[in-house]
């Protein structure tokens, strides 16, 4: 199907709607922000007499209106929930009977892996299938690891975890392992070589993270509705974070869970069919999305040339660019991410996601034919990052004005200033606090909304109750206030790294392990440092100045044991017991979710060898392994490859690099020689001590 088909396609008439949305939302923004600025200007003593306040002003619109957005997203969101949903929504246009006609296509499920923990990741995926096969409509869904670890431990056990899985399910022929041997482009060039390979199979594609977790009759539903809208290239759903342990993912996901039933309904009725794709827990049509959605190298300088890192936005600008529809529908349910454990964990996600999203700046204004919301999308997502390091421009020369004021004589003729009258500096405290007020509920109203919204759907028992509820945002509202400084101050860093081009290292994420009192005073010191200095130079100016600094200070300060204690499981599970920060999940039985509990939570029986030892060693992983193996022996790698064989087999694999390993682990050959010479070794050596604990 291509774009002219799509817009062929039967039209329901929501671009219209769309733009009128999007034109009230502008008009509450832009207004809301020029009259802020206006009071800003009142409140600064020469009223933007000078290029100091000037520059003041600019960053304080920019960004009171970014969170302006945010703000009446909620507020939309909140309306529409009010008023029985959006009935322009996918959902809406159809009905249970209608969906249940609805005939099936085939459909790939894609899991792209990366140094991820293997019998975590992998009873996830056994999750779903379970699920989906409660559906009776397995016949219709073909599953595909695909792997981009480059660690030959890690990779053996993914075969091995594999090959497992699909003889336990009863899943030969449909679940299916790839690893990568070139690691290129990131996550989105490990889809492009499955699209490559096998992309024409299929006619969907849902796209899974490690951590991600969906429910059989939502994917069902959603490939129904796909079936029934052939203009809608991608369906995003609206994934909620669960199976939080410590108290810093507890409260993400309450903080998802709560807020974003608001936030996630007014964004969805504000872009329509010019949704964002956000990379996983979507379904996507694979025939366009293989003609029109392919990345391109970025033919810019630094970080604006090379792969593009984050893919996602990306690939649906160029979705509807191609003349499809993208959506995102809230109200579909059954979806599941989890989040980082940890502050740290979180932060050296975020210095990958800046760089990423940091590129979209040179595709949001040289890309061509892209849609006006998808370029807004591309800038929110730059916003998210920039914003961190205007507000501390922001904050700098907010220091250096107060600094003027107290330190250097009045100006009565500031620069710029023309005239006989001099220019009289003025303080206006009622409006100051009135505009501190008005960005305070920018930011605090929409939670708040929130609890009205759950009273009015009956949603608090859920929660915990009204009262539990309640005091779950209130925790939540002291905790991201004492981190919005740690995470300013790390964002600016990571937006000065992106531009300067430093190079990153990508890697599975943290899932268990809590932040250490070295660790966290090793990576929070420089912010710590910067705030006492700041709060003490606030001090020795004024002392409405430095009571006026410690909302941002004192959390620089208190960084690196804010990061210890909430990384604590038993902190999270202690709030849990006194039913804080609950969510729905936690209080109601879900097959799916219990699934992937206990199957994640099954001991895993194998010897104490690694994943290594056991593919030269035990003749079933051995026999498996090569059958997933090429012959590589082909010219001057023969002799190296026997070379570091007869080397592994003499002293071990300690005595090989990660790649000489990789070489030998990908062979067929070698594979086999290594497990007939290493049962010929002497007992004493390492083969032989490492046969002993195998038979032990």
């Amino acid at each position: 199907m291509d774009s002219t088909a799509a817009r062929a396609a039967p039209e329901h008439r929501w671009r219209g709607i769309a733009n009128l949305r999007r034109a009230v939302l502008m008009l509450f923004v832009f207004g809301q922000t020029a009259v802020a600025s206006y009071y800003l200007l009142w409140v600064l003593p020469y009223h933007g007499g000078t290029a100091l306040e000037l520059g003041m002003l600019v960053l304080f619109a920019i960004l009171y209106a970014w969170i302006a957005v945010g703000f009446w997203t909620a507020v939309f969101g909140f309306v529409i929930r009010l008023t029985g949903g959006d009935r322009h929504s996918m959902l809406k246009r159809h009905t249970e009977a209608e969906l249940l006609k609805t005939p099936l296509a085939k459909t790939a499920v894609l899991l792209p892996i990366y140094h991820e923990p293997v019998h975590w990741t992998l009873s996830g995926l056994k999750a779903v299938y379970r699920d989906i096969e409660r559906t009776g409509q397995i016949e219709h869904f073909e599953f595909y690891i695909l792997s981009d670890s480059r660690d030959p431990d890690v990779w053996l056990e993914e075969q091995t975890a594999w090959s497992k899985l699909a003889k336990e399910l009863g899943g030969e022929g449909r679940i299916f392992y790839r690893r990568r041997p070139v690691n290129l482009n990131y996550k989105s060039g490990n889809v492009a070589d499955f699209l490559r390979r096998w992309g024409r199979r299929s006619t969907y594609m849902v796209v899974l993270d490690a951590d991600s977790l969906m429910s059989g009759s939502t994917i069902v539903r959603m490939v129904r509705l796909m079936q029934l809208e052939p203009a809608v290239g991608i369906l995003q759903t609206n994934p909620s974070i669960i199976n939080g342990q410590s108290l810093f993912a507890r409260i993400q996901q309450f903080a998802n869970r709560f807020y974003s039933t608001l936030f996630a309904t007014g964004l969805a009725a504000i872009q329509m069919g010019d949704a964002a794709f956000w990379g996983h827990n979507a379904i996507l049509r694979i025939e366009p999305f293989m003609k029109h959605c392919g990345l391109r190298k970025l033919p810019g300088f630094g970080i604006f040339g090379g792969p593009i890192m984050s893919h996602d936005f990306v690939e649906a600008a160029y979705m509807g660019r191609a003349g499809y529809e993208v959506w995102l529908e809230p109200g579909l349910g059954g979806s599941y991410e989890e989040s980082p454990p940890t502050l740290a964990d979180e932060l050296a996600r975020d210095s990958r996601w800046a760089k990423g999203n940091l590129q979209h700046l040179w595709i949001m204004l040289r890309e061509p034919g892209l849609r006006f919301a998808h370029r807004m999308a591309f800038l929110n997502g730059i916003m998210a990052y920039v914003a961190s390091p205007l507000w501390l421009g922001f904050l700098i020369l907010t220091t250096i004005e107060a600094a003027n004021m107290t330190l250097s004589p009045i100006e009565y003729f500031p620069e710029g200033h023309q005239g006989l009258f001099p220019l009289w500096p003025e303080w206006r405290p009622e409006w100051a606090l009135g505009l501190a007020l008005s960005t305070l509920a920018l930011l605090f109203f929409p939670k708040f909304l929130a609890i009205i919204d759950a009273v009015i759907h009956r949603l608090t028992k859920d929660f915990g109750g009204l009262f539990r509820l309640f005091c779950s945002v209130l925790l939540e509202i002291v905790i991201s206030v004492l981190l919005a400084p740690v995470r300013m101050w790390a964002h600016s860093r990571y937006v000065l790294s992106a531009l300067l081009n430093v190079s990153l290292q990508w890697a599975g994420q943290n899932r268990t392990e809590e932040t250490s009192w070295k660790e966290a005073l090793i990576t929070q010191l420089p912010g710590m440092l910067l705030g006492a200095g700041w709060s003490a130079f606030a001090w020795s100016l004024d002392t409405m100045f430095f009571f006026w600094s410690l909302p941002v200070a004192l959390p620089l300060i208190l960084a690196a044991p804010t990061a210890v204690y909430l990384s604590r499981n038993s902190l999270g599970q202690a709030l849990k017991n006194r039913r804080l920060l609950l969510i729905p999940e936690e209080n109601k039985t879900m097959t799916l979710l219990e699934d992937a509990i206990r199957f994640r939570s099954r001991e895993q029986t194998d010897s104490t060898l690694t994943p290594l030892e056991q593919a030269v060693l035990r003749l079933d992983h051995n026999r498996l392994h090569q059958a997933l193996a090429w012959d590589h022996r082909r010219g001057s790698r023969k002799a190296e490859l026997e070379s570091c064989v007869a080397r592994c087999l003499a002293e071990g694999p300690d005595v090989l690099s990660r790649s000489e390993m990789s070489q030998i682990a990908r062979d067929r050959e070698s594979l086999r020689v290594m497990h007939e010479g290493a049962w010929r070794a002497p007992p004493d050596s390492f083969w032989g001590r490492a046969i002993g604990r195998l038979r032990l």
